[in-house]
């Protein structure tokens, strides 16, 4: 599994950005309505371009699973990212290829998560790890809202050690303090490395992964 992932990436520049700054994945962002949305045509020019041993991270919202698996074979993912309202029966139609399944944080806390995940204790879902999100009603992600820390916190014993990716308003200012407190496996950024929605700043996406590596780092000593 990968510990840093800048998610939403729209271009081959951008791409070269995120893998000279040492991240360990790329998020190619497939959802119409999103400011991040690329064609299959671009994310091919940007697979073609990003060196071996980068993962790469299809994000999805509500699409079919013919897409999703046509997509994944056709760019030669590494995960599935599914970030809308799927429900755990859909997972049973991925034929087995890796998902990380996301959800956003919300007023019940880490419970719908655990009830997700035992309905999808099945030997044919190849469930990776869960992305945890900032609640926001109206965006399934990307939102730049920061996820309830405290929250996740008192309640990740929940999650019984599966992995987890903490996501939701990470900067290169806060991803150390956010570590520090929730330590997740991986930490995912979208619009905290851009300059505006949708265009990375290659600036900011150096200072987040130097940050995040530092706190990984740190964190795994700690325990």
């Amino acid at each position: 599994m990968f510990q840093i992932k800048i998610c939403g990436v729209r271009d081959v520049s951008d791409a070269q950005s995120v893998a000279a700054a040492g991240a360990d994945a790329v998020g190619l962002n497939f959802y119409p309505e999103s400011c991040r949305y690329i064609s299959i045509d671009t994310a091919e020019e940007i697979v073609a371009s990003l060196p071996s041993g980068l993962a790469r991270v299809g994000l999805f919202v509500n699409a079919t699973d013919d897409e999703i698996c046509q997509r994944f074979d056709q760019l030669g993912l590494d995960f599935i990212q599914l970030h809308g309202d799927e429900p755990p029966e859909f997972l049973l139609s991925l034929g087995g290829r890796p998902v990380i399944r996301a959800f956003r944080l919300g007023p019940g806390g880490l419970r719908p998560m655990v009830d997700y995940l035992d309905a999808c204790r099945l030997p044919e879902v190849n469930l990776q790890a869960l992305l945890i999100d900032a609640n926001h009603e109206s965006a399934y992600g990307g939102s730049g809202m920061v996820a309830d820390w405290d929250r996740l916190q008192s309640e990740r014993e929940l999650l019984a050690g599966l992995p987890f990716i903490l996501a939701g308003g990470l900067t290169a200012e806060n991803v150390a303090e956010a570590v520090g407190r929730v330590c997740p496996a991986a930490v995912d950024t979208a619009s905290g490395v851009e300059k505006s929605p949708g265009r990375k700043d290659p600036e900011m996406v150096r200072d987040f992964v130097t940050a995040a590596r530092l706190a990984l780092k740190s964190a795994t000593k700690g325990h």
